[in-house]
């Protein structure tokens, strides 16, 4: 089942609508680097979510492409894995080394990627990675950003 939680600002990117909230209470990471290139940019609401609890995790989240990946970096001040490298295409981390990490408790949240869901650019290992997450975890939906708690 997908959970919604609602409030804050919306996800998005420079000069989309809802998108970069810079110098705004309660806004994501705004323009400059965490806007650039469609980045993630997390609302109060997600940053909250991702740094609850952070020190205990290698990462709080992961997320494909280091685009999606730096936005959530940025705003938390905590690594995010970036899945693929920069855009998604690269075939690391492995299925195999993916769901090791999240055996052992090193990755907090998955944060689902609509560009990779959308295009056919990412990588295979990528969208194995993604589809393994959404057929054992629950999806719950902060500010319009698909997120799934890995240690559940």
């Amino acid at each position: 089942g997908v959970v919604s939680v609602e409030g804050g600002s919306r996800q998005g990117s420079a000069g989309q609508a809802g998108g970069a909230r810079a110098g705004r209470p309660g806004g994501g990471a705004g323009g400059g680097i965490a806007g650039l290139l469609g980045g993630g940019v997390a609302s109060a609401q997600v940053s909250a979510l991702l740094k609850m609890n952070a020190l205990s995790y290698t990462w709080v989240a992961a997320s494909v492409g280091s685009n999606n990946s730096a936005g959530y970096q940025l705003v938390t001040g905590f690594p995010v894995m970036a899945i693929g490298g920069f855009n998604g295409s690269d075939p690391s981390p492995t299925l195999a080394q993916f769901k090791s990490h999240v055996a052992a408790h090193k990755i907090h949240y998955f944060i689902g990627s609509r560009s990779v869901e959308r295009s056919h650019n990412g990588s295979a290992s990528s969208a194995a990675i993604s589809a393994w997450v959404a057929a054992n975890f629950t999806a719950i939906t902060v500010d319009d950003v698909t997120m799934y708690d890995l240690t559940k």
